[in-house]
Formats: C-alpha cells, sequence, structure tokens
C-alpha cells in the first residue's frame, strides 16, 4: 500500500483526493490546505489527519508519495522539498513557473530515481493516444503542419481577482489553457525548436491574458500554431481539438473522436480505410475503477501509482517533458513582448521573475 499525501484543495486538489481515496493500492494518511474551515470540515467527516502547512505533513506522515495541487507559484518549492524527502511527486500543472527551476528539478528527481509526473491529462485520453499511434506509424507521411485549438467559457465578465487572474502566481490563459495546448502538440510532435508571432490579449481580465496565438518552428520545416481562449462561452466545457495535416492525409482529433483522411494513391497499410474516416473515444479508452469527470483523471493517478508500485521510472507525463512545455510557455512571453524576435524555446529559459515587469507591455 503506498502511502500518499495531498497538499491543496482546491478543485483538482478535491478530484485527485477522491479518486485515490478509492484506488486499491493508495492510502491517503494526510492533507495540507490553508483553509481552515475546510481542513476541519474533511477531518470531522473523513478522520483523514489535515495540516495548515505543508512542512508538517512531511515531517510527521511516514510518506511515500506526494499529490501537489496548490496555486501554481508553490509548485517549485514543494516539489524541491518533496525530492529531497526521497518521495515521489505527482504536481499539477503548469508545472513551474520559472523554466530554468523545472528543468533543474526534472534533472533532481531523474538523479535520485523518483518517479515524478504532472497532471496533463490529455496524454492519458484514448483519442489522442491513437492520434499518437498513428503519428508514429506514419500513417501521414511527412508532417508539414499542426493546429492545436483549446476554448472554454472560464472568464466571461470582469470579476474579482482569484490566484488565477494573477499573472505571478501563474494564472492567465496562457498558463491556465494554452499550457495544455502546447503539452500535447509536444505530446504528439516533439518540441518546437522557436516561436514566432505571439499574442497575449485581454478580454475582460485586468491583469492577465484571455487569449494566446502563437507560431511554432519545428526541425526539418514542420509549422504548428496554438490558439488558446478560455473567454469562449460558445462550448460548455474546455474543448481540445488537434489537426495534423501531412504528405499523406489529415487527422482531426479532439477528447470525442478520430477524423483521419488518408490518400488512397498512397496504398497505406497502415489504417484499415482511406478516404474519411471516424472512430470514437469509445474504442479507445480503457475502463477504469473510479470514474470522476473523465476517466483520464483516474488514469493519469493509477499510472503514477502503477510506476511507483512497479518501480518503473519512465513516465508518460514526466518532469522532464512538463519542464519542455514550460520552455515552449517562457519563448511564448518573450516572442509577446519583443515580436520582431523570433524566440528559440530549446535553449532560452529565463527566470519567471525576469519576465513579470516587461509582460504587462505585451498584454493588448
Amino acid at each position: 500500500m503506498i502511502n500518499v499525501g495531498l497538499i491543496g484543495l482546491g478543485k483538482m486538489g478535491l478530484s485527485h483526493l477522491a479518486i485515490v481515496n478509492a484506488h486499491p493500492d493508495a492510502k491517503l494518511i494526510g492533507v495540507c490546505d490553508t483553509a481552515n474551515y475546510l481542513c476541519s470540515i474533511l477531518h470531522k467527516y473523513t478522520g483523514t489527519q489535515v495540516f495548515s502547512n505543508y512542512r508538517e505533513l512531511l515531517d510527521q506522515k511516514p510518506l511515500d508519495a506526494i499529490i501537489i495541487a496548490t496555486p501554481s507559484r508553490f509548485h517549485s518549492e514543494i516539489v524541491r522539498e518533496a525530492l529531497h524527502r526521497n518521495l515521489h511527486v505527482f504536481c499539477e500543472k503548469p508545472f513551474c513557473l520559472d523554466a530554468a527551476e523545472g528543468l533543474e528539478l526534472a534533472d533532481l528527481a531523474d538523479r535520485k530515481g523518483l518517479i515524478n509526473q504532472v497532471g496533463y491529462h490529455y496524454r492519458f485520453v484514448g483519442a489522442f493516444n491513437e492520434a499518437k499511434r498513428l503519428l508514429d506509424v506514419h500513417a501521414l507521411g511527412r508532417l508539414h503542419h499542426v493546429r492545436v485549438e483549446a476554448y472554454g467559457p472560464v472568464v466571461l465578465r470582469p470579476k474579482a481577482a482569484t490566484w488565477r487572474a494573477k499573472g505571478s502566481e501563474g494564472g492567465g490563459c496562457l498558463y491556465d489553457y494554452a499550457c495544455h495546448a502546447i503539452d500535447i502538440m509536444n505530446y504528439l510532435v516533439g518540441m518546437p525548436e522557436a516561436v514566432s508571432g505571439a499574442v497575449l490579449n485581454k478580454v475582460f481580465s485586468q491583469h492577465v491574458d484571455d487569449e494566446v496565438y502563437a507560431t511554432m518552428h519545428f526541425a526539418g520545416g514542420l509549422t504548428g500554431t496554438i490558439a488558446a481562449n478560455w473567454s469562449d462561452d460558445s462550448v460548455r466545457r474546455m474543448s481540445m481539438q488537434v489537426t495534423l495535416w501531412g504528405t499523406n492525409g489529415r487527422i482531426i482529433v479532439d477528447r470525442q473522436e478520430v477524423k483521419t483522411f488518408i490518400r488512397a494513391k498512397a496504398e497505406n497499410t497502415i489504417v484499415e480505410k482511406t478516404g474519411w474516416d471516424t472512430r470514437y473515444t469509445t474504442d479507445f479508452h480503457s475502463d477504469v475503477w473510479y470514474y470522476l469527470r473523465g476517466e483520464e483523471y483516474s488514469a493519469q493517478l493509477d499510472y503514477f501509482l502503477q510506476c511507483i508500485v512497479e518501480g518503473r521510472p519512465e513516465s508518460v507525463s514526466s518532469f522532464a517533458s512538463a519542464a519542455q512545455t514550460d520552455c515552449v510557455i517562457s519563448a511564448i512571453l518573450q516572442n509577446a513582448n519583443d515580436p520582431k524576435r523570433r524566440v528559440d524555446s530549446r535553449l532560452t529559459t529565463p527566470s519567471r521573475r525576469g519576465l513579470l515587469s516587461s509582460v504587462n507591455g505585451a498584454l493588448r
């Protein structure tokens, strides 16, 4: 049985709490949050031991693993502390606000041989994994363009600020929505070499972006575009779609379905049907022991826990891959502030703190 602690009882923290409580290989033995009322209610009705300081949780409970679901600005500090205590770590996205810190923590976790994972749950959606399978066997031939769109109804009017609406705490569409689009692009086709054409727009927010647009440049001439908008109430919930074009056809994939167009003249034997074909998520997803909001949320935590049980160091969504996403985010911020300069997303990883003073100038 894996002894698990949880830090942060916001929306994702409460979801993780429910999922871990139902997992056959995990035991939730301690929870931390600064909301005293919430902690007291949780302790009263479940008996779970609660803490208001995460170091007290780490000091007093015999933990094997920790789940971190705090506001983003606390991630790097808590992850570092947990790794130094030789704990396996699952951290919510985005990984680190400082891309250089993310790379450093990924290296630390690797050197210690600890299981590490970041909550980019789209990597556990069956439809996106089917798209990755088709790409890995070159069903589209040579890729020449990829487009990822993420839309949702989060900020639909001016309202009181929360941590998500403060740039210093990791809010804004870039860190909350576009990070998913960047990460799934990295997962499917690899990390871009550079970023250009970045635009961060305000719609209703005062201090952070509500829209994000950017162009990605990959090795071999592949290009990509990111479009994210969390002020779009034309959709009921967050909607992610990826479109990929190659010399042999096209793939359109979202959480519900995979549409493929494969050119018949290529005599492709990798797919069963040429021309247009549509297959649905029910063909690809795996059953989970506990369903909450979507099977991918349980699947990602099950994967994390099974890696611990089996001693498997590999991870579908490791700190290292999440740090790559952080680097692309950093490049988008730099390019939005200096649009005439194409920014190398692989090599340029300046501190987020150094960017904060100029970000407001990039928000239009």
